[in-house]
């Protein structure tokens, strides 16, 4: 849009005015922040009506992204940005004698979501914006995100996100759009004159669902598309008492609750169906507006289910098509398969979600019986020509049990993973059985980011250098980022690279400054692990690699200074994971206060990780430690991220590392460890023992030994939990395996660290080649192969 300075100005105050009744010099940066939201809101108003009514009026094919998980980062920046006012406003706020860094950080980060799964599904909402597609998003809007992250004597505490506790100036309630959620009850088949059956309901626990829309804006293209997240609330016009209030609330309160008890796992269980069944109703009843025939619903609308989570819509879809729409079997079955889609996102079989048959059947009856139909259906079709034990393996439901995963497969008409490696481990071992009955579905889609985050507004001084460098297209096309290659040889281009990225550090170790009282050197190594803290992400590896970098210092050997950065949450009922927290602290204690140290080596671990911590440590970065178990991560994102800000990758040859490397080029990251199939070939013949590594090694003994010696503070259950696990149930995730390449890997990085500007070369070589990680063209791909839903703005 085009906008002046003087009228931002003058239309800023005026909002201000009449939001707060008093002047922008005398509102609290918190009213400074939120009347500056909604006046954005009122600019992009427009658009968002137009896009919709666009989409309606030509007839478009729609998508709907269904994900438990939206975690979109604060909108301020990237709305401006995308509106291209970014620059104008900053200038009239600064007329104001506003700072915008302060107004920017008083908007509020929703957590609503616990890694990469959440903030892939906003990438791709943004993605689908910007290039024009017709993309909606459909998920929760959980009272209270994942939770605010404290530490306490090194343990972590978790404390309510109470991130709704303000009025949140994105969202638009859209009361006239409710929809009723039905649980519970008995469902009672009674024969229609046709012959057909009708569905009758008695006695069900109805919930009022709510939607509330965040508009989704598009870079530079006036589209406007919507995120939609969904409350549960009473239905008018009951008797309710304050049991069965709390009861209705409790299903968009908290976003997993802890599922370790049967009450925990029926919350959950209601969480899903809630969001599920209220995007379907909506989807349809948006859908009969325009159209009489549902037969032609895969020819207009596309359903994505992310990860098993939104399964469901499998059953749902056929509920509404077979009793509300009055379809026969056959083709209601045909409907939904056309319709849907599904995204896998694991590796472990332990993560495929499942549901007793008793619980789901006494909370959804209705479903219940379709599930057991679909399963009927489905080893009538295949036991004859697949056998009865392959049949068996991958059927909907088995052993009590309804299986998510299989019954997403079973149900959709595409299947992808999210990397090349994960789509074809998927079809090689957790999905075998199924890619032998459906092998025409299954496709892969690797993962992608939003380079406008993540360099555009996380990385000023390194998009400014790169546009005065090869100009500005790569803000549209980030393929553009290729031509920076030829300043490889550029000492003067490679210096000023240096200098953005000291820029960078300079706020990080500010910032580390003000959080923890800690003082970061900006020319030591800046080494990042951030991501979701869980075993098989081998943080633990990460620790083990600092403590011998610690026990080598203190033997007179010379290192590289190097800081250990760390961002990460553990679930709360997850306990080994936050013995590993407790861990890093206490290593954080043990070295952080050692003089021997000062200057050389030190470890931070920042608190309450999410969106907003992310842009300021990954500009930040200068390695990108990717060092999961090879087989275990499906893709990774914070390695897309941290490359395209120049960080070098150290990695083992997991998830989307392998095709980092093969963009990138392999001297432009340091691999190690196992791989794919040394690692099976290893669980396989059961031959590996950790004690015998853990005798044979006598650093790595050591290393071991200081789990349970008192060497490091804090830690004495925690250490011998952790010390446990590697000797005693032999080491899950293969950390004493990699050790000695880990380690390795990490000296070739700290001689790299002596040469500068082949250092500098590296981190080039990353960035150049990060454009093609865009989630801009990942969801492109999808639109072509899976959906069917083109750009319109195509880049």
């Amino acid at each position: 849009m085009t906008l002046s300075k003087k009228r931002f100005m003058a239309d800023y105050q005026a909002e201000a005015l009449h939001l707060f009744a008093d002047k922008l010099e005398h509102l609290s940066t918190l009213q400074q922040y939120q009347a500056l939201a909604f006046l954005i809101k009122g600019y992009y108003s427009t658009n968002w009506a137009q896009t919709k009514a666009t989409y309606d009026r030509q007839q478009q094919k729609q998508l709907y992204y269904f994900s438990i998980e939206f975690m979109p980062g604060r909108l301020l920046g990237s709305n401006l940005l995308n509106l291209g006012i970014k620059d104008t406003v900053e200038a009239g706020l600064s007329e104001l004698g506003l700072d915008p860094e302060t107004v920017y950080a008083a908007e509020v980060d929703p957590g609503l979501g616990n890694g990469g799964l959440g903030r892939l599904a906003s990438a791709f909402l943004d993605a689908m914006a910007s290039v024009g597609m017709a993309g909606n998003g459909n998920g929760i809007r959980y009272q209270y995100g994942l939770f605010q992250q404290r530490f306490v004597d090194g343990y972590q505490v978790e404390l309510p996100d109470d991130w709704l506790r303000n009025p949140y100036a994105w969202e638009t309630r859209k009361e006239n759009r409710a929809v009723i959620v039905r649980f519970g009850g008995t469902v009672n088949l009674m024969s229609r004159p046709d012959g057909s059956l009708e569905a009758v309901y008695h006695d069900t626990d109805d919930v009022l669902a709510v939607p509330y829309d965040t508009a989704m804006v598009g870079y530079h293209n006036q589209v406007v598309n919507t995120m939609r997240l969904w409350s549960a609330e009473p239905v008018p016009g009951g008797a309710h008492s304050l049991e069965e209030k709390a009861r209705v609330n409790a299903i968009t309160q908290i976003l997993y609750p802890d599922d370790s008890d049967t009450a925990g796992r029926e919350l959950r269980l209601r969480q899903e169906y809630f969001f599920t069944s209220a995007g379907v109703q909506s989807i349809i009843t948006h859908f009969r507006r325009y159209h009489h025939d549902l037969r032609l619903l895969p020819q207009f609308v596309a359903i994505h289910i992310n990860d098993t989570h939104p399964a469901m819509a499998v059953l749902e879809l056929m509920r509404v098509l077979l009793d509300d729409a009055g379809m026969d079997w056959d083709t209601a079955w045909q409907i939904t398969v056309k319709t849907l889609s599904y995204t896998n996102h694991t590796l472990m079989a332990e993560a495929l979600e499942t549901w007793p048959q008793s619980m789901f059947s006494q909370l959804l009856p209705r479903l219940a019986q379709i599930a057991g139909e679909v399963d009927r259906r489905f080893r009538a079709a295949y036991t004859r020509r697949f056998g009865e034990l392959l049949v068996d393996r991958c059927a909907p439901i088995a052993d009590g049990q309804l299986r998510m995963a299989y019954l997403a497969v079973i149900g959709s008409h595409a299947v992808n993973g999210v990397a090349k490696l994960h789509s074809k481990l998927l079809q090689q071992s957790l999905l075998k059985d199924l890619y032998m009955i459906f092998p025409e579905r299954f496709n892969n889609k690797t993962n992608g980011i939003t380079p406008r985050r993540w360099v555009q507004i996380a990385n000023p001084d390194l998009s400014a250098l790169i546009d005065t460098t090869i100009g500005t297209n790569w803000r549209r096309d980030p393929r553009e980022l290729v031509p920076l290659v030829a300043q490889l040889e550029d000492p003067q281009f490679l210096t000023q690279l240096q200098a953005a990225k000291r820029v960078n550090k300079q706020r990080l170790a500010a910032l580390v400054h003000t959080e923890l009282g800690l003082e970061m050197p900006l020319d030591a190594i800046y080494d990042v692990q951030i991501k979701r803290l869980h075993a098989y992400k081998r943080q633990l590896l990460h620790v083990f690699g600092i403590l011998e970098a610690y026990l080598a210092i203190k033997n007179g050997e010379s290192r590289p200074p190097r800081m250990h950065i760390f961002g990460a949450k553990a679930a709360p009922s997850y306990r080994y994971a936050k013995a590993v927290i407790r861990l890093i602290n206490g290593v954080a204690e043990l070295i952080n206060h050692d003089p021997e140290m000062a200057g050389k080596l030190q470890v931070v671990f920042i608190p309450n990780y999410g969106v907003s911590l992310a842009e300021q440590i990954i500009p930040a970065a200068d390695i990108s430690e990717q060092i999961s178990l090879a087989g275990t991560e499906a893709s990774g994102t914070s390695n897309m991220k941290l490359m395209s800000n120049g960080a070098l990758t150290l990695a083992t040859l997991d998830g989307a590392n392998i095709e980092i490397q093969e963009a990138a080029g392999a001297d432009a990251m340091v691999t190690f460890g196992l791989t794919t199939s040394e690692v099976a070939q290893l669980q396989a013949s059961h031959a590996y023992s950790a004690k015998a590594l853990y005798a044979a090694n006598p650093t790595l003994h050591r290393i071991v030994d200081m789990l349970t010696d008192g060497s490091i503070p804090g830690i004495a259950s925690e250490g011998r939990e952790i010390a446990s696990e590697l000797l005693e149930y032999n080491d899950t995730y293969l950390v004493l395996a990699d050790f000695a390449s880990y380690i390795a890997a990490s000296k070739r990085l700290d001689a790299l660290w002596q040469k500068p500007q082949q250092w500098a070369q590296a981190a080039l070589k990353n960035i150049a080649a990060s454009g093609q990680f865009s989630a801009d063209f990942t969801v492109q791909r999808y639109g072509r192969d899976v959906w069917d839903v083109l750009p319109t703005t195509g880049i």
